[in-house]
């Protein structure tokens, strides 16, 4: 069954219509009007006095990333990937190395987050089988001004670790 088309003339526009005119002297008195507003009513203007007031964050926020390490001081993280591979954003990059230590199989030689690509879902820190990645410093991350500098690397997150109190390799001893 076809249907039939109805074919609409466009009405003409004006010369005002052409050139916005009316639209742009409409949009600069709605502006006009905010502005008045608020300059009447200063006292109702949300206003933080910034560097000496901050706004509280949320109390799910989490803060930048750390490894946690064992009592020897060495990270805590075996190199297993875990982390990386749960990363929606795709921003942990690990090289692992083979340990002298018998008791544990891999340590990443390097540990690498981009800040500007994660999305701190914490998806990581779940993945960790270890107990070896956190998001739970509470420290929000610092204004950079290239990309280079907004990559993590294991020292700066060992720097932020703590000790973990975490039993290693599912054995209570």
């Amino acid at each position: 069954m076809a249907g039939k088309t109805k074919i609409l003339q466009r009405p003409e526009m004006t010369l005002a219509e052409r050139l916005y005119v009316v639209e742009i002297v409409k949009g600069l008195l709605t502006t006009q009007k905010h502005l008045i507003k608020n300059l009447l009513n200063l006292k109702r203007v949300p206003t933080l006095q910034y560097p000496d007031e901050k706004r509280p964050y949320p109390k799910r926020w989490r803060g930048l990333h750390r490894l946690t390490y064992r009592e020897d001081g060495s990270v805590r993280c075996v190199a297993c990937q875990m982390c990386s591979t749960n990363c929606p954003a795709n921003c942990i990059t690990i090289v692992a190395g083979q340990s002298d230590d018998p008791k544990v199989e891999k340590f990443p030689v390097s540990f690498e987050i981009d800040l500007l690509k994660c999305i701190y879902c914490g998806y990581c820190e779940e993945a960790c089988p270890c107990d070896a990645i956190r998001l739970d410093t509470g420290v929000h991350a610092p204004p950079v001004y290239s990309r280079a500098e907004a990559i993590t690397h294991k020292q700066d997150l060992l720097s932020r670790g703590i000790l973990s109190q975490a039993k290693q390799g599912g054995k209570s001893v």
